[in-house]
């Protein structure tokens, strides 16, 4: 008699880590949440919006019905433009306080659970390199002061990073994984710095469509001074990040309440100039950050760019991180879990762009 397979549940499933960590579940019952089905196939799909209040109570019963392993929380709002999510609130209610939501039906289906074995004995959230701020001036460790500023999406990042934090202890008999990725980079992802770095007129405007069309690309902008091309950044390749939750699910989950990783590619860091240089972009030069941000606000307003102008200090400042614990986590199997370096995550992700420029 065949044995059933275990169940993840995984919210934000339709997002390009959900279609990626897809891949990495043969051997389980995926079921998925989220606001839109998902392009590939998977065991059971359920519409849920857990921006909405009323999402915990459904989640909680269908935590009850599947009694899942592990779950994954990927559900958040990046892209405003691409979502469609405009309004920062809105935001908030889906990133935030949805991530507290997953957490209270996962503590509550454990409280009334008949056995240990109807648990859900762990939880995966992907938090963020950005909650540590825009300017650190060495590799930060995972006890780095959170000081993520102006940026919704990295706001919305640090607050729920702190809500994982602050109810971990109280998922009974669950262990939590608090993941935090430096930029994701490869062929299938649209994100802030890629985009910027491609150039890539990502607007919903004609005008922005006709761009595509023609292959044109925007140039990169920093400001005018030497440090500005030197700042460094990491990457991790999006596989890479999957293939790590995928190996994380593999294994006895911790006893322990909860772990925190930093997340990067291998290898050295790279600067912005030498990530200019391979995307083989155009760069301008502008007098400062003030600078910077009214130049993007003007393409925001025409929807011709995707890349809100509070992003400034994250397309302009220097952020790295040390990744010690993740590699004394991964141990022997750390070079083929994260497999790219910085270096090859990032020409995977702007080798392909069109050469045509504004």
């Amino acid at each position: 008699m065949e044995t059933a397979k275990p169940t993840i549940l995984v919210t934000g499933i339709s997002g390009n880590l959900g279609r990626r960590l897809l891949q990495q579940l043969s051997g389980y019952s995926v079921v998925g949440v989220d606001i839109a089905p998902p392009t590939e196939s998977l065991d059971r799909f359920v519409p849920l919006d857990l921006g909405r209040e009323d999402s915990t109570r459904q989640l909680n019963l269908l935590i009850r019905e599947l009694l899942p392993v592990s779950v994954v929380h990927l559900a958040f709002v990046i892209d405003p433009q691409r979502t469609g999510v405009l309004d920062v609130e809105r935001m908030w209610q889906i990133n935030v306080a949805g991530t507290a939501r997953v957490m209270e039906a996962i503590s509550e289906a454990n409280r009334v659970a008949p056995s240990p074995g109807a648990m859900v004995r762990q939880l995966i959230v992907p938090s963020s390199v950005s909650v540590y701020g825009p300017d650190l001036s060495s590799a930060v460790t995972e006890d780095a002061p959170l000081l993520a500023h102006t940026l919704p999406y990295a706001i919305h990042k640090r607050e729920s990073d702190l809500v994982v934090q602050h109810r971990a202890p109280s998922l009974r008999n669950c262990g939590v994984f608090l993941l935090r990725p430096h930029i994701f980079a490869g062929a299938t992802v649209e994100n802030y710095l890629m985009g910027a770095f491609r150039g890539t007129p990502n607007g919903k405007s004609a005008r922005a469509a006709r761009m595509r069309n023609e292959g044109k690309r925007l140039p990169c902008m920093l400001p005018y001074g030497r440090q500005y091309l030197q700042n460094q950044l990491q990457f991790i390749h999006v596989d890479d990040m999957a293939r790590l939750i995928g190996w994380i699910l593999k294994r006895e989950p911790e006893a322990q309440r909860l772990t925190i990783l930093n997340v990067t590619a291998r290898g050295e860091a790279m600067t912005f100039e030498q990530c200019i240089a391979l995307a083989k972009a155009r760069l301008i030069r502008v007098p400062g950050k003030w600078s910077m941000r009214q130049v993007l606000r003007l393409l925001w307003n025409l929807n011709i760019s995707a890349i809100p102008p509070d992003a400034v200090p994250y397309m302009s400042g220097q952020y790295t991180m040390n990744t010690d614990r993740l590699k004394n986590f991964l141990g022997r199997d750390y070079e083929q879990v994260i497999s790219k370096t910085n270096l090859e995550a990032y020409t995977d992700g702007v080798q392909a762009i069109s050469r045509a420029e504004v």
